[in-house]
């Protein structure tokens, strides 16, 4: 059982939603993951940092985050955390008051948003947005605002249908929209009762954030919003369709990037024009160089001739030498990438070197500082 130290309110027939005079000042960013499946990308950079079009990818939240509204955020962090405040500073330079709270020991989801709850400035019945670290996505934050404030809920929660849903746990809701269950990952047809599930950006009324157990590890997906939601709290669900991607894997990653680089996910951080490809200042390409499908070329980055990039991203002060094939991969900072080499759907560490005449594909990994020596490793004849 749930135990809650301040209850939320719950509208029904005695109650009457609030009128929707709470304006969105702030949010809480969760950005505290040790991005696992990511690796090598996240070795030397958490998961958030990881350039994704020319930026940190944090980069591109906190301007969505700008964008609806929002003038103070809190950044939960724990791995790497020191990276984060020499980068973003006090938030100036993006229009926003930045605080960053360092968990010492790993709290979950819930448990991270309520070790930050010091830091809000909120009023207990305020709106706070609270979103994941590693979720892209074109959602209408201002219209979950709205969508939280006209129905009075407790906490609103943003949802987006996906054709295969049983990856991950569902959340049916009734005719209103109000969230009715949360199903854990559908093992049987018959248990897939909606396309609906949690896409990872959620208002809070603050006083229920004040009401998270604050000495223990929480899961807010599988202890408090259904803990709330046994308790008769109102939790409210927006389906927003647009455009979303879960960045947790480097072929998502990949994808993400070319996609804001494309304009297919909207972002007001991208540091250039939307199209095929994405060149950063102090990057060099050769003239005949092909680039295509959302390739982001980082500072001081080389790209040889006849080089053909297609779906990529090559980070700061990387080298691709000439005649290179690179599709849907991530070459990481200062890498090296020898002649006539082919990825293929692969991720190379920042600092590693793999030599000419290579065909690496498939999700392939190469360790950060690694070094592959020329035609150590194909899939295809040698002729």
């Amino acid at each position: 059982m749930y135990v809650r130290e301040r209850g939320p309110r719950t509208t029904g027939p005695e109650t009457t939603p609030r009128s929707g005079d709470h304006t969105l000042t702030e949010a809480i960013l969760l950005v505290g993951g040790k991005g696992t499946r990511l690796r090598p990308l996240t070795v030397r950079t958490p998961k958030p940092m990881v350039p994704a079009a020319g930026v940190p990818f944090l980069t591109h939240q906190l301007a969505r985050a700008r964008a609806a509204g929002v003038e103070h955020v809190v950044l939960a962090t724990s791995y790497l955390a020191e990276v984060f405040e020499p980068y973003f500073g006090d938030g100036s330079a993006l229009g926003l008051s930045l605080e960053y709270v360092t968990e010492r020991d790993p709290l979950g989801t819930g448990g991270a948003i309520r070790n930050v709850a010091s830091r809000l400035r909120s009023g207990p019945d305020d709106p706070v947005l609270v979103f994941n670290g590693d979720i892209l996505t074109g959602l209408d934050i201002r219209a979950l605002v709205a969508t939280h404030s006209a129905s009075g809920a407790d906490v609103s929660l943003h949802l987006t249908r996906v054709a295969d849903p049983r990856a991950f746990g569902l959340v049916p809701t009734d005719a209103d929209g109000r969230v009715t269950a949360f199903l854990e990952k559908p093992q049987t047809p018959e248990e897939i009762v909606t396309d609906q599930i949690n896409a990872g950006a959620y208002v809070f009324r603050r006083s229920v954030i004040d009401s998270i157990p604050g000495d223990r590890p929480v899961s807010v997906e599988r202890e408090t919003f259904p803990g709330l939601l046994a308790d008769g709290a109102h939790l409210q669900g927006m389906v927003d369709s647009t455009y979303w991607l879960d960045l947790g894997t480097p072929a998502a990653f990949v994808r993400g990037s070319a996609d804001l680089v494309l304009g297919r996910a909207p972002s007001p951080a991208l540091p250039g024009r939307c199209g095929e490809r994405l060149v950063l200042p102090g990057a060099s390409v050769a003239d005949d160089a092909k680039l295509t499908a959302g390739t982001v070329v980082g500072a001081s980055a080389v790209i040889g001739a006849g080089a053909r990039i297609a779906g990529s991203a090559v980070l700061d002060g990387a080298v691709v030498a000439p005649g290179a094939v690179i599709t849907d991969s991530l070459i990481g900072a200062g890498a090296r990438i020898g002649a006539r080499t082919v990825l293929t759907g692969a991720v190379v560490g920042d600092g590693a070197t793999v030599g000419p005449d290579n065909e690496l594909r498939d999700g392939v990994r190469v360790w950060c500082d690694a070094v592959l020596g020329a035609g150590a490793v194909r899939f295809s004849s040698d002729a």
